[in-house]
């Protein structure tokens, strides 16, 4: 509970903070404090220290698991002020504003991932959107990110009331809220209950960007600020698959047999779709999108297993994911050019940048010494653990391999071809820490019990 009041409170303090400060600098370091103070909070609460006594009893749960996921989605926030906060100040004249809508936007990830009442999860997924939606818009004079807004809008409010519909609908087939005590054993047959799940599971697809449900993400991704898209599609995409883990494994565990077919047809769709048309995509930008859908994919693999590694590996892959994808985009938004072409060349210009951008790259397409690439290996052994789905392990390593082509381009475009300078410049301080989740996303792939230690100790 540490994390959930402490964050909205930051939330609060930042909306002040631009009464307060004319300048930027002061606005930037209290934001970094305050995530600093945040993942504090919550560290400690993993070790027994609670701030607040709230009974929450039959609405959240806080375990070891929930705890210590969000104290990746805090490091990673951290590590976004740390070199996206900046960038902010490009966006528009509400940089304060800004840093209050993502601490708004956490407290309800931290929901989402603590829930046992659907309530709660439905609160939480509003308290995400709507600041994601007047973020996507924030660069008023750009007609590209009034049209995303407006897409996102429109397109989340209507997943929204499907999943509203779906809480009430399983409502009137258990008579509870509460996952832990819906008993759906004897209710398989229950019309109500189908309904209810399906429309549950198809707008939890549409917010972590499932295909056949993620027609909105590549133009959201596209229109929205770099700096917005960048904490768009990491952070708060495996905040929701938490929860939608949560959900699935405490509610519906006792229909495995029903969903699991249909989780490893879903996952093989979106692996498919996200990688086939990565490929043929001119803007880094656009590509990194349908990339975020195939990594999405890859994290529905733990749906399908449902076991042990399963858990570890969705952590694993949320730390690997985040640290590069977060690095890409500060990059690219430093970038005049989006195009393949507009990486032409940058290692001759920034070898530096252009080895940081290589090594981001080398993880997310999964390559040994990596943290992707122990990201990848953990959801495919949870999947062949779990048994009778080989075929998904399999399409999965042919997609990975497709994967490659299209993050191996950006390498090529660095390395092998010559181009104008298209990079704005970095920071001494910003250039440390690209080179800092560098060392993480090595550290993390050669020795993953620096992330189970914590968990397990």
């Amino acid at each position: 509970m540490n994390a959930v009041i402490i964050s909205g409170l930051l939330g609060v303090v930042m909306m002040f903070t631009s009464f307060l400060s004319k300048t930027k600098a002061p606005v930037r370091v209290l934001a970094i404090a305050g995530a600093i103070l945040l993942l504090i909070a919550n560290v400690l609460e993993s070790k027994g220290v609670h701030f607040f006594s709230i009974n929450t009893s039959g609405f959240m749960a806080f375990n070891s698991y929930s705890l210590f996921f969000n104290s990746i989605a805090i490091f990673a926030t951290l590590v976004f002020f740390l070199i996206s906060s900046k960038d902010m100040q490009k966006v528009g004249d509400h940089y304060a504003e800004y840093f209050a809508l993502l601490f708004f936007i956490l407290s309800g990830i931290f929901l989402v991932t603590s829930f046992t009442s659907l309530l709660i999860l439905f609160i939480g997924i509003e308290i995400i959107s709507i600041p994601l939606y007047i973020l996507t818009g924030s660069a008023k004079k750009d007609l590209k990110s009034n049209e995303a807004a407006l897409k996102y809008f429109l397109m989340g409010s209507f997943s929204t009331g499907i999943m509203l519909m779906g809480i009430a609908l399983i409502y009137g087939a258990t008579g509870t809220f509460d996952i832990e005590k819906m008993n759906l054993a004897q209710l398989m047959k229950s019309h109500l209950l189908t309904a209810g799940m399906l429309m549950l599971l198809f707008s939890m697809c549409f917010k972590v960007s499932i295909a056949p449900f993620h027609f909105w993400t590549p133009d959201v991704y596209d229109g929205a600020p770099n700096v917005f898209t960048s904490f768009m599609a990491t952070i708060v995409k495996v905040g929701i698959f938490i929860g939608f883990i949560h959900l699935f494994y405490t509610a519906f565990n006792q229909l495995t047999l029903q969903w699991k077919v249909w989780m490893a047809v879903l996952a093989a769709l979106t692996l498919f779709i996200g990688n086939i048309t990565a490929v043929f995509q001119q803007s880094v930008k656009r590509m990194l999108a349908y990339s975020s859908i195939s990594q999405a994919g890859f994290m529905l693999f733990a749906l399908v297993a449902m076991n042990e590694t399963s858990y570890e590996g969705l952590l694993i892959y949320s730390l690997a994911y985040c640290l590069a994808t977060i690095g890409v985009f500060g990059v690219v938004s430093k970038m005049t050019d989006y195009s393949f072409d507009g990486f032409n060349g940058l290692a001759k210009h920034h070898p530096l940048v252009a080895l940081c951008v290589t090594i981001y790259m080398l993880s997310l397409a999964g390559i040994p010494m990596t943290a992707g690439f122990l990201a990848k290996f953990y959801m495919l052994k949870a999947v062949i653990q779990s048994g009778g789905y080989l075929w998904l392990v399999i399409f999965g390593v042919l997609m990975a391999a497709v994967s490659a082509y299209y993050y191996f381009r950006v390498i090529q475009a660095m390395y092998f071809k010559d181009g104008p300078d298209n990079f704005t410049g970095i920071s001494s301080f910003e250039k440390g820490v690209l080179i800092a989740i560098c060392i993480l996303v090595v550290l993390i792939g050669l020795f993953p019990n620096i992330v189970f230690s914590y968990l397990y100790f």
